[in-house]
């Protein structure tokens, strides 16, 4: 699909100069016009455009952001109630960017479910998605970093708790910690440190996300048949058949960005966040924003010792291994059938899997007392299960189901099956 020689043809003066000395406008035209996709590609496809697109408005208004934003234990929290009542339309560009972030992790989770549905992982795609899970790194580090800006209480308490955590690694966890802090507590050291490397994340994730189309573009899309593109009839031009697709999906999308932002632009924060931070008062529950809730849930199911490691290191290496797994996918996978359309018993684990980390994400907002530990342990251990032991073993005693010769044979008898289900009126 990567393969294969240009269709370009400048029709200007200018475009022929251009073309001899930088050929953009060609690589513009051979990447996303006359680019080959899978002909059978469906909304969950869509999704990449969509983080394409949040990424470029969260990078927008971040640096807008930045030119009125004090880093300065003192005067932080003011300069963030500056820009919502003094700044022009600074309310919308905070909004914008808070509740941005989260509608960045809902695309990358659908992004991340949609490719272990589909096997978008396996060969020859293992590091498109390795790139995929080191953006997804880079992108928790930067929300992470962005969330203790405000200087609210939460941020202040979050950054407080998350960093004491790298004090349970042995011989180096000190280090690490005091290194991130600037300093031996959260203080103005660390909202700098923060803040410098909030606004520079998002431009390294940019370039990752190119090595990840430069990538996706050599190995070509993967489809829901999991079937490797065979002919010119497996495939359409990616303008106007996929552009269209992503258009509308984008438009549904920013439909749901823009009720969060007018309607509930608070809704996915916390309350304690709208307090100025306090050393001296700890709020009742702290907990991070909803898309670390899973792995915090993780972190706090490991209450026990395993051996010689105490619960605290345990719980910060369960917490890392959650992420540090999705990197080995490809090779954990043993099954040769791509898609989950054809595996029956993969894609009942697959949906209990989905549900495990909707629930992971729900225990991580309560209380860690009680009934609420036994369930969290009881989700990690399934979350690991599924990648170290589902995966594997599954692949190796599942019978799939009978594959399409092609790509086209499938859709004709999507079609056909359509066709057949449609009650037919009475002559």
């Amino acid at each position: 699909m990567s393969g294969g020689h240009s269709t370009y043809n400048p029709q200007s003066g200018l475009g022929r100069w251009m073309d001899a000395r930088l050929p953009l406008p060609r690589l513009i035209y051979d990447s996303f016009v006359a680019y080959p996709v899978p002909r059978n590609l469906n909304y969950a496809y869509t999704f990449g455009g969509i983080l394409t697109l949040m990424l470029v408005a969260q990078i927008l208004t971040g640096v807008v952001l930045a030119m009125h934003y004090a880093a300065n234990t003192e005067i932080a929290f003011l300069s963030v109630e500056k820009i919502m009542r003094d700044v022009n339309s600074g309310w919308l560009l905070r909004y914008l960017h808070a509740n941005g972030a989260s509608m960045f992790f809902v695309a990358v989770y659908i992004h991340i479910f949609r490719g272990l549905y589909y096997g978008s992982y396996k060969a020859p795609r293992e590091l498109l998605w390795i790139l995929g899970c080191i953006i997804y790194l880079l992108m928790m580090a930067t929300a992470f970093m962005g969330y203790v800006l405000p200087w609210g209480q939460m941020s202040f308490w979050g950054a407080t708790v998350i960093t004491g955590f790298f004090t349970a690694i042995p011989l180096v966890g000190t280090w690490i910690q005091e290194l991130l802090l600037g300093g031996f507590a959260v203080d103005n050291p660390t909202l700098n440190r923060f803040f410098s490397l909030h606004y520079l994340l998002p431009f390294m994730i940019a370039g990752v996300v190119v090595l990840h189309v430069w990538a996706l573009h050599v190995t070509g899309q993967t489809n829901p048949t999991g079937i490797e593109v065979k002919s010119k009839t497996d495939t359409v031009r990616f303008t106007p058949y996929a552009t269209v697709k992503d258009g509308f999906a984008m438009v549904l999308f920013l439909i749901l960005f823009a009720y969060f932002v007018f309607y509930i632009p608070n809704y996915l924060g916390h309350a304690d966040n709208y307090i100025e931070a306090d050393p001296l008062n700890t709020p009742a529950h702290i907990v991070p924003e909803w898309y670390f809730l899973p792995f915090y849930a993780i972190l706090r199911a490991i209450t026990f010792n395993i051996g010689p490691i105490d619960s605290k290191l345990g719980g910060v290496l369960a917490m890392f291994g959650a992420i540090a797994v999705l990197f080995v996918v490809p090779w954990l996978d043993t099954s040769k059938v791509r898609s989950a359309v054809y595996r029956p018993w993969y894609k009942l684990f697959f949906w209990l899997f989905v549900v495990d980390a909707i629930f992971l994400g729900w225990l991580g907002s309560r209380p860690a007392e009680g009934i609420y530990v036994a369930m969290a342990q009881v989700a990690t251990l399934y979350y690991f299960a599924f990648f170290l032991v589902v995966m594997p073993v599954l692949g190796l005693i599942e019978t799939p189901r009978r594959l399409p010769n092609s790509i086209t044979e499938a859709v004709l008898e999507k079609n056909k099956a359509g066709a057949a289900s449609t009650p037919q009126p009475a002559e």
